[in-house]
């Protein structure tokens, strides 16, 4: 009888003193933290949609062991199609109807740049974007907001440049990307590389998402004669861009954006002889790579996917993107303790420090600080084979 008239009075304390704490708090209660994403459920790249599929999954394991700090996390995860305008309305309907305190892991550089200043004005933390697009490390235009667990995408076609220059100082480039900010950052990265040589050395050819095929861009690509081949596409486009290549006999050297390594939902699809070769860079365990057969994080990470998320495919390694992100805002949320203001997600969001993740390849550490906005910034170079990417060189830094 003391402990539940103790536990009364204990209740009874909190009831008075949460109206205070909460001041501050939207979309926090004493049993529920509130947070709030967009994703590609349906739309051309429909394949990301396993990103959101994975993060809802990973909080219900958390919330089932008893939550963070004695809350539970509720994650209203939205399909937004892929399109900017029903992001920005799907984005309003978490912040003013669903009151969530931050948006999390939301897909899309052209999408999270639709919404940013929105954010802003409401004061919500923009965490972890879906993007690897080096914009959002630009504090003074993106101050709420950290880019993705992930190497931007910037950092990566530098690496690309680099390593074609140094197989041929004299290469030149042909690059498909497609016509957004998304895109853009692979030119980008590029140009830091090529400097004053870029116009002579690059021919460019973009699509738009709701192009059915990039097949004429590919053949007016080959009629360039580059000696290099930068694939700056997500699933749907890149895997067109694979079949195309081969069936036309064209072979550069040819490197493949990171966001489209899929061996399911791309080089399947593309033919796996078409990808042999190909040259792409890695920062997450590759649960089919042989390498980790043993590994105890990849071990993890199979029983949570059969136990949380028993539908998804376990060759796509989007679902290791999932659980690496989950896993860093479950530890900024811990840090928090019982401060989630805005104010205190921010500061911690901020202060990560040496964070390993399970499934990060061994050497690679999450890190941020107020002055630094992106969490990973290594990369390890692999190349297809036909049936695996193979990993070989030390880890690299694009910045």
């Amino acid at each position: 009888m003391r402990c539940v008239g103790g536990l009364g009075v204990v209740s009874a304390l909190a009831v008075l003193i949460w109206p205070a704490l909460a001041a501050d708090m939207r979309g926090v209660t004493p049993t529920e933290i509130r947070i709030g994403q967009t994703m590609p459920y349906s739309g051309p790249v429909s394949a990301f949609g396993a990103l959101g599929k994975g993060e809802v999954g990973y909080f219900k394991m958390v919330n089932e062991r008893g939550g963070i700090n004695g809350r539970k996390v509720n994650l209203i995860s939205l399909d937004d199609s892929y399109a900017p305008p029903k992001t920005v309305e799907q984005t309003r309907r978490l912040v003013e109807s669903d009151e969530v305190a931050l948006i999390f892991s939301s897909i899309g550089t052209a999408h999270n740049t639709a919404i940013a200043k929105y954010l802003q004005g409401k004061n919500i933390p923009q965490l972890f974007v879906g993007s690897g697009a080096s914009k959002f490390a630009d504090i003074a235009q993106y101050p709420q907001a950290t880019l993705g667990v992930q190497g931007p995408f910037r950092y990566e076609a530098r690496l690309y440049a680099r390593y074609a220059l140094a197989k041929n100082p004299d290469a030149t480039f042909a690059v498909i990307s497609q016509n957004d900010d998304f895109g853009r950052d692979y030119l980008a990265g590029l140009k830091d590389v090529l400097g004053e040589t870029y116009d002579a050395r690059v021919t460019g050819a973009t699509y738009e998402i709701s192009d059915p095929t990039v097949d004429q861009q590919i053949v007016k690509l080959k009629s360039s004669g580059a000696d290099v081949l930068v694939i700056a596409a997500t699933p749907k486009f890149a895997a067109q861009s694979i079949r195309k290549v081969y069936e036309i006999g064209w072979r550069p050297m040819t490197f493949l954006s990171n966001v489209a390594v899929w061996v399911s939902t791309v080089m399947e699809p593309a033919g796996l002889a078409a990808g042999v070769g190909i040259l792409s860079t890695a920062y997450v365990k590759d649960p089919d790579d042989p390498a980790w057969k043993d590994d105890a994080g990849v071990r993890g990470w199979r029983e949570f996917m059969t136990r949380y998320v028993p539908d998804g495919d376990l060759h796509d390694t989007n679902y290791v993107n999932a659980y690496n992100s989950a896993m860093v805002l479950e530890a900024v949320l811990k840090a928090c303790g019982d401060d989630l203001s805005t104010q205190n997600i921010l500061k911690q969001a901020y202060a990560i420090r040496d964070l390993e993740l399970p499934m990060l390849l061994p050497g690679i550490k999450v890190n941020t600080s107020p002055a630094d906005h992106v969490p990973v910034d290594q990369m390890q170079f692999m190349r297809f084979n036909g049936k695996t990417w193979e990993r070989f060189g030390e880890l690299q830094t694009g910045n």
